[in-house]
Order: structure tokens, then sequence, then C-alpha cells
């Protein structure tokens, strides 16, 4: 079938590729309709490889995505064709002692779509099980649905956050998983949440959400706004969303005292993280690495207009012009959120 295929770093092509996927007895077959543009993808095309992953030969980008059920397994209940559905991109091994646990996200034997060596969803149609596809419901897109990936991350992070009533909450980065967490927090009860960047563009763009506040690190000290805005106290939840190493340590300071922080980004390198500042305050931390059961909800918060992901969608290119939609998004436009592409 067609797919768009990294055949090496730098370098893609859109062509009919040799995959051939039989449908299981719990399985379904679903057609392509909506692929969104992840960061991950990105850093695949223009480095090759992300930490121990490497691309050594042909693979399929793409894990965001949504389409329409066009087969279904002996065994599956609960699906018809015609369904339209998103999918959860991370298949564990349902038997591991992690995925038992209730940690499926954490299981070593998970295969990911789109992470060396499994084949991604940027092509006509993917078999998946049907466990891990939530239906859309009618007042949906598919472009929506492709987007119930990185919304999902917001959700695992408000969730490790332990979000109560009216907390007020510091989001650092402004990229989509940093504005995922800011509306996420924001659907879980905080009064105010306060988003920062060096890119104003981005910025703009979180302060079109109600109760959301941009900082520009770029022309104001983080510290001190927050600080200010918050009579000396600081906010009770703070996201670690850009990645970007050299934000550590000093972001820990705008935390009240007991305050939690959840670190959402992944560093490309080892962080400073002044412990006994951490133990003197009351401080506790929290990590996350992709999500547990949280697509459901995550749609229906999107259904029931509790969340607004469409102004996110920055762009949107046709698959016939996929290869254009990656080098526009690797271009890394300071007004770009998300790139999506349509099947």
């Amino acid at each position: 079938m067609k797919a768009l295929v990294l055949e090496a770093k730098q370098k893609l092509s859109l062509r009919e590729f040799p995959i051939e996927e039989t449908v299981g007895p719990d399985d379904v077959r679903i057609a392509v309709k909506a692929c969104g543009i992840c960061g991950s993808d990105i850093h695949y095309y223009t480095h090759g490889a992300i930490g121990e992953y490497v691309v050594r030969e042909p693979m399929i980008l793409g894990h965001e995505s949504a389409g329409e059920v066009v087969e279904i397994g002996s065994n599956v209940k609960g699906f018809r064709i015609g369904d339209r559905v998103c999918m959860e991109p991370g298949i564990p091994d349902l038997r591991s002692k992690e995925t038992l646990s209730g940690n499926y996200n954490i299981d070593p034997a998970v295969r990911f779509w789109a992470t060396p060596p499994i084949h991604g969803c940027l092509r006509q149609s993917v078999v998946h099980p049907a466990m891990f596809c939530i239906k859309l419901l009618d007042n949906m897109s598919f472009a929506e649905g492709a987007m119930m990936e990185p919304l999902a991350i917001g959700m695992e992070a408000a969730k490790k956050a332990r979000i109560e009533p009216g907390d007020t909450a510091l989001v650092v980065g402004c990229g989509t998983i940093g504005i995922m967490v800011a509306i996420s927090a924001l659907a879980a009860g905080c009064s105010t949440v306060y988003i920062s960047d060096v890119k104003q563009p981005k910025l703009d763009i979180a302060a079109s959400y109600p109760n959301m506040v941009p900082i520009n690190t770029s022309k104001e000290n983080l510290q001190e706004v927050i600080l200010e805005k918050t009579q000396g106290l600081g906010v009770d939840r703070i996201f670690e969303a850009s990645g970007y190493a050299p934000v550590y340590p000093e972001f820990f300071r705008c935390a009240r005292p007991g305050g939690k922080v959840v670190l959402v980004g992944i560093p490309g390198e080892p962080v400073l993280i002044d412990v006994s500042f951490l133990q003197g305050r009351g401080i506790s931390i929290e990590t996350i690495f992709r999500y547990v059961n949280e697509f459901e909800k995550a749609a229906a918060l999107v259904s029931a207009g509790k969340i607004d992901v469409r102004r996110l969608i920055s762009r949107t290119f046709p698959f016939e012009k996929s290869i254009e939609a990656y080098e526009y998004a690797a271009a890394n436009h300071p007004d770009v959120v998300k790139v999506m592409i349509a099947l």
C-alpha cells in the first residue's frame, strides 16, 4: 500500500510499501483518515534516531491517527464497519508484570508505532487490536481524533499532578504538549494556568484559551512574574513540558511549599536538581511516560466541548503532499503548533 517512508536520515519517499497485515480475531482494520506530525516523527526525520532507537532500515512514520473501521475480527464486540475511531499507538504485552500492575505504558515489550523497528500508521490502512481503538462521537472530526494522542499525554500529566479544584499551575514550554498539558490542567480544575516560552506566536495561541496566562521568558523573569501573580506564594502545580535542559533547576522555585511538579518533557542530557531545596519546601516530583487509559476520557471531553483542540491544528496537507508537510513541520515555524495530514 502507499505509505510515507523514512528511507534514511532526511530522506522521505511516498511510495508503495510491501507490508501485509492479517486481521486477527481480536483486531480491526482501519482506513487511516488523519495523521498528525509529532516532534518524535520530526526527530527521526532530521536525526535518524532518538536515543537508542535508530532507524536502520526504511520505516513508515506516524503515530497520531484516526480513521474508519473497514474490517472486523471474529471475536471483536462493540465495533461495526464504518465506525470512526482514534487509535492508541502502543500495544503492550498483556501478560507482562507492568501491564498487570496497571502500568502498560512502561512495558518494555510495548510495540509503538513509528518507533524502530515498528512501522507507523501514515499509510492507507492499519490493523490494530480493537481494545486499543476508541470510538469518536459524531461531532468529532478525524483530525480531532488524531489529536487525542498528544492530548492523552496532557491528561496523564494532569492525573499525576493530583489537581484539586481551584489550584494554580505553571506549564514550562508552549509547544503542542505544553498546551495540551495546560488545557488538561484547566479541565481537571485549575483556576489559572500560567504557560511560559520564548516564542510569542505560540504564547498568543495559548492566550486564546480562557484562564491561560502566557509569560514570555525572553522578556520577563519567570520566577518574578509567578511570585508577583501569586502574592509571593508560588503555584500549586508545575509541569515541565519543554524538555529543554537549561530550564533546570530554576523553575522549581515557582512552586509553593508542598507543591507538586510533574516532569513531562524528556531532556536530551542530564539535568541539575536542587534536592535540598525541594526537601526544605516539601515539593514532590512525578514523572510521566506516555499515558494509561486516557484516550476515552480525552475524546469525551473534546466531544462535550470541554476541551478545544481544533485551534491547535495550524495547517493540513493532503496525503499526496506528506513530504512537503514534513518539511514544513521541520522548519519549526514559531506560529505552528500541529501539522496534520489528511488521507
